[in-house]
This record gives C-alpha cells, sequence and structure tokens, in this order.
C-alpha cells in the first residue's frame, strides 16, 4: 500500500507536468515548424530571384516583358510557387501570371517596411508574399514579387502537433512504467541511489575533462566555430554601407589577421621625372592607379610595378624601393627595370597589340608573335620573382593587377602555395569564340587560375570567363557558387564593380567652388560666362570613342545650329602607346576629324572642339569637372570607366550631366546617366544636346542618385569585398589543415 501511495504521489505530479509541457510546448512547436516553413520559402525565394536576375534587368531596361512572363511560366511549373509579378521601379506592377491575387500589391517606394516578406489571408487559403529588388542597385530597378502557396506548410504543422501529442503520451506511459518498477525496490535503497545521481555519481558521471586522444579534436572545434563566428561577422560587416580607409584598415588586421598585402601592376602609383627644374613626381593617367592607390594608403604594404620614369633609378634604395606618397609615405614601391627589348614583347607587343583588342573587341586585328610571348612569360616571371622576394611570410595576399599579369598568379602559387591571391582583370574579358583566337589561350587560362579569386567588373565577363574555361580546360565548374576546380584548388570567380575614393570634407574645402571653376575654364577658352561645355578625359585609345563623340558633336550642331558658337567640347587626351601603329594612325585620324568640324563650325576665336593632347594632373582634372556642363563618355568598350565616377564625385553642387557609353561598366551602375550607343551618332548628339539644355531641377534628381551610388558603392567597398572574401578562404584552407592534422596544438 505504502508502495502504491509513493508511486501515485510520483506519478501523479509528472503526468500534470507532462500535460502542462505539451500544452506549452505543442503551440510553441507548431510555430516554429511554420517558421522554418517560411524561411525556406524565402530563401527558394532569393534563389529565384537570382536566377532571374539577369532576365529581369534586360526585360526593365530594353522593354522586353514576354521575355519576363516565359521565365515566369517555367518558374510556375514548381507547385509550391502560387503566382510571380514584377513591379518597376515606381511601384507598378508591369508583368504577372494569370494566378496573380488582386489583394497582393507592389511594395510601395517610398516605405522600406512594405518590402517585408509577410503572411496574407486570402479567401483561398493563406499565402506567403516575398519581395526582392532586381539588379542589386540602390534605388532598385524593379521589384520581384512571389507568391507562395502555404497550405503545405500549416498540413505540416498539424502533422507535427500529432506526432508531439503522441511522444508526450509515450513518454508519460515509458515514465509511469519505469516508475512503477523502480518503485518496487527498497525505499531506502531507491531515496539513496537518487541521492547519488543527484551528487553526480552513476549515470551522471561528470565529465572533468576531455581524455587526452579527444583533445585536438577539441582544439579543432573551438577553433573551428571562432572562426565560423568570425565569418559570420564579416558578413555583417559588408552589409553596412559606410566603407573608409579606417574600415579597411580594420579589416586587413582583424579578419586577415595582420597579413600583409602585396600589388602587382605594370604602371607604377608614381613617376619621377627630370627636368629643368629638378626631379618632378606626377601620377600618370591610369584608371588602375586611381582605384587602388587608395587602398594601398589605407592597408600599406609593397607595391611593385614597372619603374619607367627618367628618374626613377635616382631615387630608390638598394633594394630598389622608394616610400610614396612623397608627401605622407603610407607604403612602399618596389620597382622592377625592363631593358628596351622587354618593354617592345611584353607590353606594346604581346599586351597591347595581342591582349589589349583581343578583349575589347574593338574592331582592331590582335597581333600575336611567338617572341612577343616569350618577353610576356618573362617579364612575368621576373615579376613573380620579386612578390616571392618582398614576401615576408609564407602566406601574403598578393593584389595581382590587369591583363599584363594572366601568368603571375601561377608562377607564385609554385613558390608561395599558401598565398592568398586575388587578380582582378580591369578590361572586359570576350567570349570563347573571341578568345580561341589566342595561339597561347590555355597557358594564360591556367596561369589566371592560380589565383584564389578572379574578379571582373561585370558579371557578363565572369560568365565569359567560365564559358572560356570550359571550353578550353578540363576543369570542374560550380556556375551556382561561380567556382573552377583546375589542378585540385578552387578558383572563386566573382564580379567586383571597381570604383573611387569619395572625397573626404578636408579634400572637398580644398578645391575652388563651382563658380570660380566654372569662370576659370570659360576664360582659359576664351569664351562667354554662359556658354555651354562638355568634358571627355580619355587617354588617346582606339576604345575610347572619342572619334564617335567628335562625330556626335558635328551632328549635334547641324542639328541645333543655335548652339554652333554657344557650346563647346574640351577632350582630354593623354598620350599612350604612340610607339604602336594602331595609336598612331588613330591619333592622327583623330586630330584630322577635329580640325575639319572646327574649320566648319567654328569662327574667329570660336572651336566647337578643343582637343588638348597632354597629361593633366588629378586636381586640374577636377577643376575642369566642376567647370563643366557636360561629361560624356563614349567607350566602345570598357571595364568600367572612372571617369564618370570622378565627374560625379568632383559635382558636389548637384548639377552636371553624365552622357555615358551603354558599352562601359559603369553603365550598369550609374542608371540615372544618359544611357547612349556611342556608334548611334544620332542617338549620341540628340542625348548631348538634352544634357545641355537639361532644366536644373531634374539635373539635380539625377545628380544626387548618381553620388549616392558612387558615395556608397566606394573604392574601399570594392577592396573590401575582395579582401572579406580572401578573409574566408584563408579561415577554409586554415580549417582543412588542422582537420587534417596540419596544425594541431
Amino acid at each position: 500500500m505504502n508502495t502504491l501511495r509513493l508511486q501515485l504521489r510520483f506519478i501523479i505530479p509528472l503526468l500534470i507536468a507532462l500535460a502542462i509541457t505539451a500544452y506549452v510546448t505543442v503551440p510553441l512547436v507548431d510555430r516554429l515548424t511554420l517558421r522554418w516553413s517560411l524561411r525556406d520559402l524565402d530563401t527558394r525565394s532569393h534563389l529565384i530571384a537570382s536566377t532571374l536576375d539577369d532576365t529581369l534587368v534586360d526585360s526593365l531596361a530594353y522593354n522586353d516583358l514576354p521575355r519576363a512572363e516565359q521565365s515566369f511560366a517555367r518558374v510556375l511549373q514548381d507547385e509550391r510557387i502560387l503566382a510571380l509579378g514584377l513591379c518597376d521601379r515606381n511601384g507598378s506592377l508591369v508583368v504577372h501570371t494569370q494566378s496573380f491575387p488582386d489583394e497582393v500589391k507592389c511594395p510601395d517606394p517610398a516605405d522600406p517596411t512594405s518590402r517585408a516578406a509577410h503572411l496574407l489571408k486570402l479567401p483561398r487559403g493563406s499565402v506567403h508574399v516575398t519581395t526582392t529588388a532586381v539588379g542589386g542597385l540602390v534605388p532598385p530597378i524593379g521589384t520581384l514579387v512571389l507568391v507562395h502557396d502555404v497550405s503545405y506548410a500549416e498540413k505540416r504543422s498539424e502533422d507535427t502537433r500529432k506526432y508531439f501529442i503522441g511522444l508526450f503520451i509515450g513518454l508519460g506511459a515509458m515514465i509511469a512504467l519505469i516508475t512503477m518498477i523502480i518503485a518496487q525496490l527498497s525505499w531506502r535503497g531507491w531515496v539513496a541511489g537518487a541521492r547519488a545521481i543527484l551528487r553526480g555519481e552513476g549515470l551522471l558521471r561528470p565529465i572533468e575533462a576531455p581524455m587526452p586522444e579527444l583533445r585536438p579534436l577539441a582544439h579543432d572545434m573551438r577553433m573551428m566555430l571562432r572562426e565560423l563566428d568570425d565569418e559570420r561577422r564579416a558578413r555583417e560587416e559588408l552589409s553596412d554601407n559606410q566603407w573608409q580607409p579606417q574600415r579597411l584598415r580594420k579589416l586587413l588586421h582583424e579578419e586577415l589577421r595582420g597579413d600583409e598585402v602585396i600589388v602587382v601592376s605594370n604602371r607604377e602609383p608614381y613617376i619621377h621625372e627630370d627636368t629643368p627644374d629638378g626631379i618632378v613626381v606626377r601620377r600618370p593617367a591610369s584608371g588602375l592607379v586611381t582605384a587602388v592607390e587608395p587602398v594601398m594608403r589605407a592597408c600599406s604594404g609593397t607595391w611593385i610595378a614597372h619603374g619607367s620614369g627618367s628618374a626613377d633609378r635616382k631615387v630608390v634604395d638598394r633594394n630598389d624601393c622608394v616610400p610614396v606618397p612623397p608627401d605622407k609615405p603610407a607604403y612602399k614601391l618596389k620597382r622592377v627595370w625592363l631593358t628596351e627589348a622587354d618593354e617592345a614583347g611584353y607590353y606594346y607587343g604581346f599586351a597591347n597589340e595581342g591582349l589589349w583588342p583581343l578583349c575589347h573587341v574593338a574592331h582592331v586585328r590582335p597581333v600575336f608573335r611567338i617572341g612577343d610571348w616569350e618577353r610576356y612569360r618573362a617579364v612575368n616571371q621576373r615579376f613573380a620573382d620579386a612578390v616571392v622576394a618582398a614576401a615576408r611570410t609564407d602566406d601574403p595576399v598578393v593584389l595581382v593587377q590587369d591583363y599584363h599579369f594572366a601568368l603571375l598568379p601561377k608562377m607564385v602559387r609554385e613558390k608561395l602555395p599558401r598565398a592568398t591571391i586575388i587578380t582582378f582583370w580591369h578590361i572586359p574579358w570576350p567570349n570563347p569564340e573571341s578568345f580561341g583566337i589566342c595561339p597561347w589561350r590555355k597557358e594564360l587560362l591556367e596561369g589566371m587560375l592560380g589565383s584564389t579569386i578572379l574578379g571582373f567588373h561585370t558579371r557578363y565577363h565572369c560568365k565569359n570567363f567560365l564559358e572560356t574555361v570550359d571550353r578550353f580546360l578540363e576543369a570542374r565548374i560550380e556556375h551556382e557558387h561561380t567556382t573552377v576546380t583546375y589542378g585540385g584548388r578552387d578558383t572563386l570567380v566573382k564580379s567586383y564593380p571597381i570604383s573611387i575614393h569619395w572625397p573626404t570634407a578636408e579634400e572637398t574645402a580644398v578645391v575652388p567652388p563651382i563658380a570660380a571653376c566654372r569662370a576659370e575654364l570659360r576664360e582659359r577658352l576664351g569664351v562667354a560666362p554662359e556658354h555651354c561645355v562638355a568634358i571627355g578625359v580619355d587617354r588617346f585609345d582606339y576604345t575610347k570613342g572619342i572619334l564617335e563623340r567628335v562625330n556626335a558633336v558635328e551632328r549635334m550642331l547641324e542639328k541645333h545650329p543655335s548652339m554652333v558658337g554657344r557650346f563647346s567640347l574640351v577632350q582630354i587626351a593623354a598620350p599612350t602607346r604612340s610607339s604602336l601603329d594602331e595609336y598612331r594612325i588613330f591619333r592622327e585620324r583623330l586630330q584630322a576629324r577635329v580640325e575639319a568640324v572646327n574649320a566648319r563650325f567654328g569662327f574667329g576665336r570660336y572651336l566647337p572642339i578643343h582637343l588638348l593632347s597632354s597629361h593633366h594632373e588629378p586636381d586640374t582634372l577636377v577643376r575642369y569637372y566642376r567647370g563643366a556642363d557636360a561629361c560624356v563618355v563614349t567607350s566602345l568598350h570598357d571595364g568600367m570607366n572612372l571617369v564618370s565616377k570622378e565627374f560625379i564625385a568632383a559635382r558636389d553642387d548637384e548639377q552636371g550631366v553624365l552622357v555615358l557609353s551603354q558599352f562601359a561598366g559603369a553603365a550598369h551602375e550609374l542608371l540615372e546617366a544618359l544611357i547612349v550607343n556611342p556608334y548611334h551618332v544620332e542617338e549620341t548628339a540628340d542625348a548631348l544636346y538634352r544634357a545641355l539644355t537639361m532644366p536644373a531641377a531634374e539635373q539635380g534628381e539625377r545628380m544626387r542618385s548618381l553620388r549616392y551610388v558612387v558615395r556608397e558603392y566606394n573604392v574601399y567597398r570594392w577592396a573590401g569585398r575582395m579582401l572579406i572574401d580572401a578573409a574566408r578562404f584563408r579561415r577554409r584552407g586554415r580549417i582543412e589543415q588542422r582537420l587534417q592534422g596540419g596544425d594541431r596544438q
């Protein structure tokens, strides 16, 4: 009797506790199950949106809505997807499937909260609505709305509820049975056993410390968890919009554990020249230098480049190094010396008569000579040796810049297998058919795949590269993760749109006011204060569309005679590669064309086109940008073109209009510019006239949007994204190494 009473005293409270637990837990599990299902739908939505992104961007940009409808029809074959809709940037539904509910609306562009995923009760049942921005820009070009049928989730929740209720009933019965068996034991023995359990004896034997053979595994697990947490924090940092030099330095020292950075490029950031007044230092006209130099100021390290200045040898130390910038040294410039034969074969020959026209598809025939190829390979090896010599550790971060060093990543990898090599290709990448022209295509691809990360400006160039690898190499390509596995190593192929340093308040304060720059520019041209001026800044290169720009000016003056005498184009064209026939011929054609247009429309001191064939310092260019009414960029094929972003950064008055070629990589970001086809002379002429006559209010609205994009997506974000991906690859490699027993402590 006492035993039965004891059983009831224990079992009844236990069953009550189980019932209360079930009453509380089952609804909680029900909600969790529904939440997990909705999270799964959100993940599927982002995957679908990522897959459709390029198609939808093209559909909105070119008003090709049937193409979007066809894509929607294919996606709708998934039985969980009820409907799809595409909204434009104004919040209007432009394309939708027949099943799209009337109750579902496009998100309000002015209300960010309207983009949140949510459940919606409809007469026919509940649906889950998710919205995803199209194009990856701010503000977005459009929004994809996906409506999911969640009836399966409700059914899953109902089944889970039944299983949990059955589990608790079974658990209660099992515990009651065990309790009845235990109660048959002597009361004293039961109490003694309970006390032993509570003291941690018997079944609850405490684990004082891991056994010796498990200690390495425990250490590895702790390190892995720590590094996974580091990666999570790095991703959170990347989602923040504020990227500045201080943050880049923090990223380098915290996420990359203070590892050294080595930059390799053909062009040096500072050139020392002999002049009658002594040695002067100047910055070359190069988009690469414009972008990478601020990054090196922030990160320090070593920049390895070809020493091309007439006084470069006079200022270096015994290791061929010189601290730069001259006024406030922040990093070390190491110069590599090349002979005239090296320059002729490696730089002028293979790089600029072969790879440059091959990649730009600019209607100039590429030239490939065996002698140029041998020089190119030898110079790449010389720079690779310089990287190895400059590295203080066996795992530096090496930033390889541009098409001059396609072979270098593999060469460095052979000497420094643990190095993190980031190669950024600053020019376009052609389709496989065009690249197949190169006789040494396999060697170039193998050299580039020595990189840990291979970056391009746009996803289109990444796609072309992956297709090229697929065509010419036996490699495994994961298109979902844009990863190439070749020779037992992985290479991440990803787009990193390059940008510029956004001027700080201190830098802006020393620049002359807009009014002063306008007056100075017009005084230099000898024209009236109200004279309209457009600016073009390029190197003398056939890919920049300068000749097409001149033709557009001529056509604009033909169509609008009132602009004759009231408009001038200032075309700054820095000399480059003048020893090559194609460049010399192009320069002669351009000068002849400018003279013809000036002879036709010029009179007195007035010239419609001012061709300034000389190098201009960055400070001078800023004055031109601030003094002009418009900036014209008509590249026939360009990787990014940073002139467009420099013009935007200079216009703190939020005025001025950018006319931008659709074939420049910047056109994918700067959507508020006047986008033109430079081959279409009529279209470019009309866009130029519209830019010169655009109301100030519209200029301000467009320029504010452009300045937001360039400010937020600056060069430090560009470098930060690559370094964060590099940190992830380094952590993964170290984890794999420890799991293989290579880093036990």
